[in-house]
């Protein structure tokens, strides 16, 4: 069994608790951090059709929920090789985003941002707002 098809699974053991969590704090930051570790994602955002690089929304306050699935289902739809990391990230932010789990953040349905970056930025904003969660 190869390594990303044991991080599925534990990801996917570890889904089953995010109901009984909320927010699915602690999951969502180790799996967008073994993401960041992936240097090929740090190329920059440019808005030319050209680029190989992926500009994904920055969410405002009180739309990261929402563009954090918009995010990750462009990443999800663009992989060239499909990650299951990716897949079950994507998968978690809609459920939370579905069910209006996650308490702490607001339940606004639609992505509002005023920047986008690469990939490597929206990672980090999907870290840095966990673990504002998380405090």
């Amino acid at each position: 069994m190869n390594a990303s098809m044991l991080s599925y699974i534990l990801f996917s053991c570890l889904l089953l608790s995010v109901q009984a969590e909320f927010c699915g704090v602690r999951e969502i930051i180790r799996y967008t951090q073994h993401l960041l570790g992936d240097s090929s994602l740090s190329c920059p955002c440019r808005q030319t059709a050209t680029s190989s690089c992926s500009c994904l929304p920055i969410p405002e306050r009180g739309h990261e929920l929402a563009c954090f699935v918009d995010g990750t289902k462009h990443l999800m739809e663009n992989n060239k090789s499909s990650n299951p990391v990716i897949t079950r990230l994507y998968q978690t932010f809609q459920a939370l985003l579905d069910r209006k789990l996650c308490k702490r953040l607001a339940h606004d349905d639609q992505c509002q941002y005023e920047t986008k970056g690469n990939v490597k930025e929206f990672l980090e904003k999907i870290v840095t707002t966990y673990q504002e969660i998380d405090k």
